[in-house]
């Protein structure tokens, strides 16, 4: 079965590459393809994100012990072998040799079987002395070890000192977890772990906020309790958003770009479906895929709305207790989970600042005088984060930063950045405002 994984796997990366497909809705749709059982799923998430999140790496030895120009679908098969060489250890080399030419040979590439079993023997005998990337300290070194973007490490290496990039690009290389929020209206943490327990699937419990649980990845389907909404999908750092928003009963909250839905979900759990949540989003598909989620967690207190953010709407002015605007951006912080995300270009993304202050301007107007207006974002750009909220400041006195701690989270002028290899996290942003009158 484990090259049924490898098959897998190379097909997630041809999706991602040919069809611009999601690698997490991909790896699911090709699990259920295959019928893979947890461990086949597991190698085949582990190979595909390995080879999504270090194309640029493996490229770079590939390229020392290849001396031809590769069309891709070939070096997609080349990729995944030196993955298992240079990446999966526990893989004996022998194996990931035999079985990458094999998969040669079933994808159509029975020429080439020769040309792949020769690169990969050359990589498998070389690889406990493989010379060294040029240039370490630089931003060019960082994006061919870790695969990250050029623009993004010079860019990052502005704000922040050489460890602390190298640290963050490195812990998006790492196998990405599985996030899970319980449902507390339907069952309690400790007995949603017990099922975990009792169907063998290892977890780890995350401090803060309560509930929140890791595993290390596989079918999301496939998990007790999926069908009768025990929990939903949701990373820690999204739901500490919520948290930190601090939604009580009885409160009208407006959710104002919430596709997926989880910080509505989040919301009507905190306030134990008593209160409202209205969740808007540009597609009204989105909308519906939100009430579809929120009738499997059994919350009845969510309508939805497809709407533009941007657009102000009279009605709604002073309307909310809380508005959570979790706005359209470089998704950079989730680069782990979606490595195809290294494929965005610094032009790609330059035009989402103004997209992001007209959002963060109209629906403040939402906001009841004394009422929390929350924004965040799933990027580490202080042009998508800080930036906004020091301009946001400037133009409206009327409102003020609310400071916050959650467990050992304390922010800093009402904002807090959550990193991967600090908070062990999404990279993600949120800055708490009170409206003042």
């Amino acid at each position: 079965m484990e090259n049924l994984s490898r098959q897998a796997a190379l097909e997630v990366v041809r999706r991602c590459r040919k069809d611009g497909a999601w690698s997490a809705q991909a790896m699911d749709a090709v699990i259920r393809k295959y019928a893979l059982d947890r461990r086949d799923a597991a190698l085949a998430s582990r190979l595909a994100l390995g080879v999504l999140q270090n194309g640029a790496y493996l490229d770079h030895y590939l390229d020392l012990y290849c001396g031809r120009s590769l069309e891709r679908d070939l070096r997609d098969l080349l990729r995944l072998g030196a993955c298992q060489l240079l990446l999966l250890e526990r893989i004996p080399a022998h194996a990931a040799v035999g079985e990458t030419v094999e998969l040669c040979r079933k994808n159509g590439y029975v020429r080439a079987a020769g040309l792949c079993n020769a690169v990969l023997r050359k990589l498998a005998a070389a690889r406990d002395s493989l010379p060294e990337i040029p240039g370490r300290g630089s931003a060019a070194y960082l994006h061919l070890r870790f695969s990250h973007p050029l623009w993004l490490a010079e860019r990052l290496l502005k704000e922040h000192d050489y460890a602390f990039v190298e640290a963050f690009f490195a812990k998006n290389n790492e196998p990405a977890p599985l996030c899970l929020q319980v449902n507390t209206l339907k069952v309690s943490p400790a007995d949603y772990c017990r099922a975990l327990e009792r169907a063998e699937i290892p977890y780890e419990k995350e401090g803060a906020p309560e509930g929140c649980l890791t595993l290390s990845g596989g079918s999301v389907t496939s998990l007790p309790g999926y069908e009768e909404g025990l929990f939903y999908v949701q990373d820690r750092a999204a739901r500490s958003a919520v948290e930190i928003a601090a939604p009580e009963q009885g409160m009208r909250v407006l959710d104002a770009c919430a596709a997926p839905g989880g910080k509505s979900f989040a919301a009507a759990l905190r306030m134990k479906d008593r209160g409202t949540v209205l969740s808007r989003d540009l597609q009204p598909k989105k909308c519906g895929r939100i009430l579809d989620g929120a009738k499997r967690l059994g919350i009845t207190g969510i309508s939805t709305q497809a709407a533009d953010a941007r657009v102000f709407e009279p009605e709604y002015e002073n309307a909310f207790d809380l508005v959570l605007a979790d706005v359209p951006c470089s998704g950079l912080g989730v680069i782990g989970k979606r490595p195809e995300i290294r494929e965005k270009s610094e032009q790609e993304i330059a035009g989402l600042p103004p997209v992001q202050a007209a959002i963060l301007e109209n629906v403040s107007r939402y906001v009841k005088p004394g009422g929390v207006l929350l924004y965040s974002t799933c990027t580490v750009l202080d042009a998508e984060n800080g930036a906004q909220i020091r301009a946001f400041l400037e133009r409206h006195p009327e409102f003020a930063a609310a400071d916050f701690a959650l467990g050992r989270i304390k922010s800093e002028n009402g904002c807090y950045t959550f990193w991967p290899h600090i908070d062990g996290t999404d990279g993600f942003f949120v800055c708490k405002l009170r409206k003042m009158n």
